[in-house]
């Protein structure tokens, strides 16, 4: 029996239709409205609906996500190479908290069971974090962390790991250069994160430029002689030979140890969850099933009161006059405006543009260029208004729907969210990947059946369902949102976390390295 052809018009203006079928479908194709395909079209990849001239606009989600490079007669696949890139959104013309979304109903008497610090701020997970202020120290830290993973845990069953944050930053580098607040500010807030339990210990080396001193205060304090409660300095002459080194980091690993095994899971409201939304290896589906689905999730969180952060600067650059509406109020709108512009700025220095954003990648998976990468990227931020703006590395200061400034890279963005004080992620792929973070769980969600099936022991929620009309997207959006309280309970399990599957950590330095 001949497969059903399948597409997806997400708005009724747009102009263009994504293929659903798996495998594509083949030239010849009819459709009931009377299209018929002239060439083959892959799954993801667009068809146009009707004649397109040179120049005429490309629409999907209602955007103008480029023009056509010339003629292109109905039924053709629209291929990246006959949409041309229109100019981003002028940053000078955006209308700011000119559509501030009202608060929607409460969602009330959803709760998870966390670990609630003394400063108020509930963790997902109970770690011993050592922080390091130099990259020096990475090779002896990651081998204490075994030794203490192995000699010392066991001792202390309410402990869930102990994580190595380690980093290559700290010497090196133009320690003063207005650039290296963002590093520098990274490393202090991770030493914060809510799943560390607010017990700090930091390795340093002794001769690097971030003083270790600078990770456990906001300001830049003067280095103190050898070791003190907190830090242990490998260059301190109490070490004679690696075997005290060990020693030195395993005695403050145990005190810590000991602070952390008194901590034990407590009935919290959903209010005090602190969740990032990340896509990575985007396809066309991204935009339609898993990130509408997440930004289902994210109206659901904001609503029990939570604090959701989405992000990747520019996977929202070129569909930001569709966000400073929803700024909850001017100021919000010119901190979304300063982000966007900063990274013009940076890129721009670098002698690039947001271009560099798509992957080979995401252009096998059906999406053109950035501008429609974007749209379908900022479907995770849901509907709510946004309340606040962080740059790179700061702290969460509020509840709501935050817009945490990053880069879009993976691992970056991860470790920036992280010293924002996110302790879980949600991570939508289309293409796949593998990602994990050592110090917060990931929820890893697939855009498409396919993927899902073939990686059926690395996803841990389809969307792809979407796409072929088994699930709406507001059934997947509270499938997601129960699953969040599980594995921020310690209910489920992750599959990253069932395979001990941890990326790096990865500072963003846009500071000189000398």
């Amino acid at each position: 029996m001949a497969e059903t052809p399948l597409t997806i018009q997400v708005h009724p203006d747009d102009n263009v239709a994504i293929v659903v079928n798996a495998n594509g479908l083949p030239a010849g194709t009819e459709f009931p409205s009377g299209l018929t395909l002239r060439e083959h079209v892959p799954q993801g990849h667009k068809v146009n609906l009707v004649d397109l001239a040179e120049g005429e606009p490309i629409r999907r989600y209602g955007e103008v996500i480029g023009h056509a490079q010339r003629p292109v007669p109905r039924g053709s696949w629209i291929e990246e190479s006959l949409v041309r890139l229109p100019p981003a959104p002028r940053l000078d013309e955006l209308p700011l908290a000119t559509a501030v979304p009202p608060p929607q109903p409460p969602l009330e008497g959803y709760t998870f069971e966390g670990y609630r610090n003394a400063d108020g701020s509930v963790g997902t997970r109970n770690l011993l974090g050592i922080s390091t202020s130099v990259q020096c120290v990475a090779g002896v830290v990651e081998y204490a962390a075994q030794r203490i993973r192995t000699e010392l845990l066991p001792r202390f069953p309410n402990v869930d790991d102990v994580v190595a944050l380690t980093h290559t930053y700290g010497c090196g580098v133009a320690i003063n250069a207005p650039g290296a607040a963002v590093p520098i500010r990274t490393v202090r807030n991770i030493a914060r994160n809510p799943n560390f339990g607010g017990a700090p210990m930091v390795v340093g080396l002794g001769c690097e430029k971030m003083f270790p001193e600078w990770v456990l205060s906001d300001d830049r304090p003067a280095p103190g002689p050898g070791n003190t409660d907190s830090i242990v300095r490998l260059q301190d002459e109490s070490h004679v030979g690696f075997g005290a080194m060990l020693a030195s980091i395993m005695e403050m690993a145990e005190k810590r140890l000991a602070e952390l095994n008194r901590r034990t899971r407590t009935t919290c409201p959903a209010a005090d969850l602190v969740v990032g939304m990340q896509c990575g290896g985007s396809d066309a589906f991204s935009g339609v099933t898993a990130n509408p689905a997440v930004g289902f999730a994210t109206d659901l969180l904001v609503r029990a009161g939570a604090t959701v952060m989405f992000s990747e600067v520019t996977e929202v650059r070129d569909a930001i006059h569709l966000l400073t509406p929803r700024a909850a109020d001017e100021e919000v709108g010119r901190a979304l405006v300063r982000e966007m512009a900063w990274y013009d700025d940076y890129l721009q220095e670098g002698a690039s543009d947001r271009s560099a954003n798509t992957t080979p990648g995401n252009k096998r998976g059906g999406l053109a260029n950035i501008v429609e990468k974007a749209l379908g990227s900022v479907a995770k931020s849901g509907s709510s208004a946004i309340a606040g703006v962080l740059a790179p590395g700061e702290q969460v200061d509020r509840k709501g729907l935050i817009f945490a400034a990053t880069p879009a890279s993976d691992f970056i963005c991860g470790t920036l969210q992280l010293a924002s004080g996110m302790t879980l992620q949600v991570f939508t792929t289309g293409r796949g990947t593998p990602y994990g973070l050592a110090a917060a769980p990931v929820i890893k969600m697939a855009t498409r059946k396919a993927l899902s099936a073939r990686w059926h022991d690395l996803m841990d929620i389809d969307a792809g369902r979407i796409a072929t009309g088994e699930a709406t997207i507001e059934e997947v959006g509270w499938e997601l949102f129960h699953l969040i309280l599980d594995v921020a309970s310690g209910r489920k399990q992750t599959w990253s976390d069932q395979w001990g599957l941890r990326n790096a950590l990865t500072l963003f330095n846009p500071g000189p390295v000398t």
